[in-house]
């Protein structure tokens, strides 16, 4: 099971980080906000541990909206299935930048810096999410190292995979899930945390399914 902490320094994407924090096509933000983000951009190195951990497992069947993974892994989701549908494989993945970033947010709202907390609780989302894309890219390498594509990557709570998959999705990782834990009520804990799969299939066809395509839902965040 690959597995691994990066200690390298991201590059931060601030643009993103504004979105995350509300401002759209016609909201500018002030200097001040500008001023915070690129000093805490320029230190976010200090307040991460970022690691990762992912496992490949064989796709064994897909009936209707239901996808049998190995390991008795089962994946509720019509728009699951219809990702796994060509591939014989698919990537299970659990990453986090750590817990010390959301320690330092929420100490931050106590002391009533909203706005410092709000700031950094954004980069710690891009953060996460350029993570997400470095792990993607390793699993893409593996694949391609063998013939093969991967799809999009897809996490419990996008379109109709139900939140609660996550149960599933942690199931799958054997135990190793790169010192994030699961709540009962299915959130992960540290708090800035990415669990997923990506699909592993023919080159040229598991890549080509976007849901987003044929979706009306304009403002969901994770539209691709």
């Amino acid at each position: 099971m690959p597995k691994s902490s990066i200690r390298n320094e991201f590059d931060i994407d601030t643009e993103q980080v504004f979105k995350n924090m509300g401002y759209g096509t016609d909201g500018v933000p002030s200097a001040r906000i500008e001023s915070l983000v690129q000093e805490y951009s320029d230190n976010i190195c200090h307040l991460i541990e970022p690691s990762y951990s992912y496992v490949i497992r064989d796709v064994n069947a897909v009936r209707g909206s239901r996808v049998f993974i190995e390991g008795s892994i089962t994946f509720r989701s019509n728009i699951i299935s219809r990702l796994l549908e060509e591939c014989p494989k698919v990537a299970v993945f659990v990453l986090t930048v750590g817990g010390r970033l959301g320690e330092v947010v929420r100490q931050l709202s106590g002391d009533g810096l909203m706005v410092q907390a709000a700031v950094l609780d954004a980069i710690g989302s891009d953060t996460a999410e350029t993570l997400a894309h470095v792990v993607q890219d390793i699993i893409a390498r593996e694949a391609e190292a063998e013939g093969l594509g991967i799809s999009l990557r897809f996490s419990p709570g996008y379109c109709d995979w139900k939140v609660s998959q996550q149960k599933m999705v942690f199931r799958a990782m054997g135990g190793d899930t790169a010192g994030v834990r699961l709540t009962d009520g299915c959130l992960m804990i540290p708090q800035k945390s990415i669990s997923g799969i990506i699909g592993i299939g023919p080159a040229g066809k598991v890549e080509s399914y976007n849901p987003c395509l044929t979706c009306n839902k304009r403002d969901c965040r994770g539209r691709r």
